[in-house]
């Protein structure tokens, strides 16, 4: 080490308490900065379990049900339906849509 090196160290030797001191404040930092993670986690998984699965249910439930209700009326009454023109279909649609309202 050069003497500049050597200068530039603080004279006096740092006490425990202010190494304890440090010690404490990290002690503290860490410990908020692991509760917020926490904190942050836990409302993660409030989200996944009160919003997300539910809604996922919900679609992959009615996408069962609806596929397995269409295989049964397929066996159970094996009808072919075959659109001849596409566009007197979608007319008759619209208007019993507007005819329910």
């Amino acid at each position: 080490m050069s003497d500049d090196e050597i200068a530039s160290l603080p004279s006096e030797p740092t006490s425990h308490s202010d190494l304890d001191d440090d010690l404490t404040l990290y002690d503290e930092e860490y410990s908020d900065a692991e509760e917020q993670w926490k904190e942050s986690i836990q409302q993660l998984e409030l989200l996944l379990t009160m919003v997300i699965v539910p809604f996922v249910g919900k679609y992959l439930g009615r996408k069962c049900a609806y596929w397995g209700w269409t295989k049964f009326m397929e066996w159970k009454y094996p009808v072919e339906v075959a659109l001849a023109n596409q566009a007197v279909f979608r007319g008759a649609r619209i208007f019993g849509a507007a005819a329910s309202l």
